[in-house]
This record gives C-alpha cells, structure tokens and sequence, in this order.
C-alpha cells in the first residue's frame, strides 16, 4: 500500500488544504486540489506499470524511451470522484473511462450502499484505476467493483482515495480477491458514529459542488 502523506511532497500541502475549514469554502480551489493529488498518485502508478523501448526520431536523430505498455481503464464513483479522476486522466491522457454512481442511505441500522449510473467499456484482462476521494468504510468500493466486473475480469485493481480510514483498508483486504494495490494520499485515525473519517475533510461531494437536496 502506497500512503503519499509519509513522503514530504507538495502533496501535504493539497491534503493539509483540502481539510482547512478555512480554505473549504473556495471550490475552485477544493476541486482543484482534488484533481492535483490524482495527478500525483496517478504519477505513483505509472511506476508499477509495465513498461518496453520504443524507438523515438527526434529533428538530430534516434532515440530511445521507455513507455508504458498497457493503458489503464479509469473508473470514477460519481459524484465527488470527478475532479479526482480528472487528475489521473490528465496523466493517462490514452485511457479508456468508466462512470458509476453509488450512494450510503444514511440512519440507523447497517449502512446500505446504492449504485446508480453505470458506463464501462470491456474490463477483460486490462488494469483498471477506481478513483473516490473518501475510502471511509470501503462497502461503496467492494459494491462498486462487484457491479464493474460485470464487463470484465481487470488484470489488477489500482484502488486509489485521497482519505482512508483503517476499517475501510482492512474491509477491502477481506473481501477483495482479485488482484489489487491501494494508493491512498492520507490514512486518518477512524469512523465516527455515522461512519465518517475522522480527523477527515466533510463530505467531498458537498464540498466540490454544493450541498444536496
């Protein structure tokens, strides 16, 4: 498991903005924060990509450069996922995109996880990227990968969240079986009550766009 905050990069400060209340009420800048830290772990991934020479003619000569083999299929969990998955596609400029939306249904009792809009192209042998900023619980994740291996069985999963908690973390590790990496930009202290991370940052969607009805 990759964790960006254990590393000193610009990245702190992306996160440490993306938590201020102070700095929380400029959206502009919220959603962008959220797309610069899927460039930076979009960045991280490539690192473990495979990778073979292609022969480059420059102006002066030949030359050589090592470019990635395989593109990515990048998936975003509406709706607070979008800027992120902006960042990884800005990287992956040649990578095919899939949308799903899955909601919580707050109150008592166990939380259920709802899927709504589904758009993925096939998912058969490729590495597919699932972006959502939050990683709280980690049902949403696990109902979402159910839904998208309906298209395909992926190569391997890059599972990338800007917060996790350590439940959600240890709910993938027990319920995923396929292949699989977590590329997480902090990982905070717990869930609350209502299963919120805490210290956390709100609720992104919110956050990005404005609050819901």
């Amino acid at each position: 498991m990759f964790i960006l905050e254990e590393f000193n990069s610009i990245g702190n400060q992306f996160i440490a903005e993306l938590r201020d209340v102070a700095v929380q009420g400029d959206r502009l800048r919220f959603r962008k924060n959220l797309e610069r830290i899927g460039e930076i772990l979009a960045y991280e991934i490539s690192k473990s990509l495979p990778y073979l020479p292609k022969e480059i003619q420059t102006p002066l000569a030949k030359t050589k450069a090592n470019i990635p083999s395989v593109n990515p299929v990048i998936f975003a969990v509406l709706r607070a996922g979008l800027p992120f998955y902006q960042g990884f596609l800005n990287f992956f400029d040649k990578a095919e995109s899939g949308f799903i939306g899955a909601f919580r249904e707050e109150g008592p009792g166990e939380i259920k996880i709802h899927l709504g809009y589904h758009a993925s192209p096939s998912l058969e042998g490729k590495t597919l990227i699932l972006t959502d900023p939050m990683l709280a619980t980690g049902k949403s994740f696990i109902r979402s990968i159910e839904s998208i291996l309906t298209h395909g069985r992926p190569e391997i999963i890059h599972i990338a969240a800007i917060i996790a908690s350590p439940d959600g973390i240890k709910y993938i590790k027990d319920h995923l079986k396929i292949p699989h990496q977590l590329w997480i930009g902090a990982v905070d202290e717990s869930l609350n009550e209502k299963s919120y991370i805490v210290p956390g940052l709100g609720d992104a969607g919110d956050l990005a766009f404005g609050e819901k009805l």
